[in-house]
């Protein structure tokens, strides 16, 4: 009996082996340059979610030594995936031929529960995509950003006066730049996207920032579960099995709440209410608002992904950013006298003023390609394609994946590119910069819709901190150090600068 059983076992593992040699080998009989060291069943995996060495930087070897400067291929368990690193094939996936590559990487989640996940802009497919995006678009225009300019200011001096006064109660000058920004950014988010105080600069251990500082961990579970929808999502849905955790199931009910309240006749200009707005327009013949119908639930998805998405890469990008003007004070210097001749100009900070100022704009652009949070861009595609001047066919429902951090890093493009130099982006430089080599956003009609709030709120907060201290690096962070967490691109948690009022 034993004797079967072992045999049967054995079967089993030379068919399991024999069918992963067989979807492992998809690249390789397309004459396409493949990543080396997949591993049976798990393909690549292992490399891309080790933490001996970031995605980024695995991704950046292969980009350099195995073709991916180009494109080539690599395996996310048996499911083959195509990196494609030369920007002009970039350029056709993203923006000309955008029509074969609607979608982002998605999942259908089968549970009530969270239908909400469905929803999300980033999560929708085809045309429920292309209709929340119509509907949400005007809430991100020049003029919107204008009007949401008070609440972002107004968060930002606080930022400050929160530093002042922790200095003078508890005699330090250095502070972790992910949490401090982080309290920064969920009081702007929870502001401008629903209208609700937050507090998290009045108490760091609010309700609201627990919630959020434990949305933002991932836990073996938590990972496991992702893992699982990435490899079996059919397995997944048969089993039923739920992926919307508890903090989630809060912000959800906290939109709810303030929707409630809205429709009592409180009114912000936020963007909760702009898109109450849109959906009370929807049902007038004559408003030119897009008539794909806003649903509340849709509402309530949407703003909860600004509060999830919005609030760590914008806190990320600003450690990034203060990590770099404390390194190198003569930019700092400069970007100050900027600021302050602005001031003179402009009599404060106003909008006008942050979106003129170009030294500004071009050490936020440099940070960006140092640091992208987004350190790569994703499509699925959605119709068959023939990638040109190639005899490559990426069929319906493949990844494609950009290595940002790569043409980022790429000499071919950047001249020493491991430099923080933001003239670089000045506008009489601009002309020099490749077409699709600068993505920290994204490109094309899947871009980043809030790309123009997180540039205005990242601006504010730089100006209000520089006009206010001086920036220098604290002991033992004096290079820059990533966490080792998987997922965004993100400073080290005791990543720390000190700050120092001016007078």
């Amino acid at each position: 009996m034993w004797l079967t059983a072992l045999c049967l076992f054995v079967l089993l593992l030379v068919l399991l082996w024999a069918y992963s040699h067989h979807r492992l080998s998809y690249w390789a009989k397309r004459g396409v340059p493949t990543f080396p060291g997949a591993w049976p069943l798990l393909g690549h995996m292992g490399h891309l979610m080790s933490k001996k060495k970031q995605r980024w930087e695995y991704i950046d070897e292969v980009y350099r030594k195995h073709g991916g400067s180009t494109f080539c291929g690599y395996y996310e368990f048996l499911q083959p995936i195509l990196l494609i690193g030369d920007p002009e094939l970039a350029k056709l996936i993203l923006i000309k031929d955008f029509d074969h590559f609607v979608d982002r990487r998605n999942f259908t989640f089968p549970m009530e529960e969270d239908d909400v996940a469905n929803h999300f802009l980033t999560n929708a497919t085809g045309s429920h995509w292309k209709g929340i995006r119509s509907v949400l678009s005007p809430s991100f225009t020049s003029g919107r950003m204008k009007g949401m300019f008070p609440l972002v200011a107004d968060k930002a001096d606080k930022l400050v006066d929160y530093l002042l006064k922790l200095r003078e109660e508890k005699g330090t000058s250095t502070f972790v730049l992910k949490k401090t920004f982080g309290l920064y950014t969920l009081e702007v988010i929870s502001s401008c996207a629903f209208g609700m105080e937050s507090g998290t600069m009045d108490d760091e251990n609010s309700l609201f920032n627990q919630k959020v500082a434990e949305f933002s961990k991932i836990p073996p579970l938590r990972l496991l579960k992702f893992i699982l929808f990435m490899a079996a999502p059919k397995l997944c849905y048969f089993l039923r099995m739920k992926f919307i955790q508890e903090e989630m199931i809060f912000f959800m009910d906290v939109v709810k709440a303030s929707i409630a309240q809205r429709e009592a006749g409180l009114y912000r200009g936020d963007f909760l209410d702009l898109m109450m707005e849109a959906q009370v327009d929807q049902a007038n013949p004559l408003s030119k608002i897009p008539k794909y119908p806003l649903t509340e639930k849709i509402i309530v998805a949407n703003s909860v992904l600004f509060i999830l998405a919005g609030f760590d890469t914008t806190a990320t990008t600003l450690s990034f950013v203060a990590f770099f003007l404390a390194k190198y004070p003569e930019v700092q210097e400069k970007l100050r006298k900027e600021l302050r001749e602005l001031i003179q100009e402009h009599s404060e900070i106003n909008y006008r003023g942050i979106m003129e100022a170009k030294y500004l704009d071009a050490c936020l652009s440099e940070t960006l390609r140092m640091c992208s949070p987004a350190h790569f861009a994703e499509r699925q595609c959605t119709k068959e394609y023939k990638l040109p001047g190639t005899d490559v066919v990426i069929p319906p429902k493949m990844v494609v994946s950009v290595p940002i951090h790569s043409i980022h890093h790429d000499e071919r493009y950047w001249s020493d590119p491991e430099e923080f130099r933001p003239e670089r982006f000045l506008p009489e430089n601009k002309d020099e910069i490749k077409s699709g080599t600068y993505l920290p956003f994204g490109l094309g009609p899947r871009n980043c819709i809030g790309m123009r709030f997180a540039q205005m709120e990242s601006k504010v907060m730089i100006a209000k901190l520089l006009l206010n201290f001086e920036l220098s690096c604290a002991p033992g962070s004096e290079e820059l150090e990533f966490h080792k967490q998987l997922g965004l691109m993100r400073p080290s948690d005791t990543l720390e600068i000190a700050f120092k009022p001016l007078k």
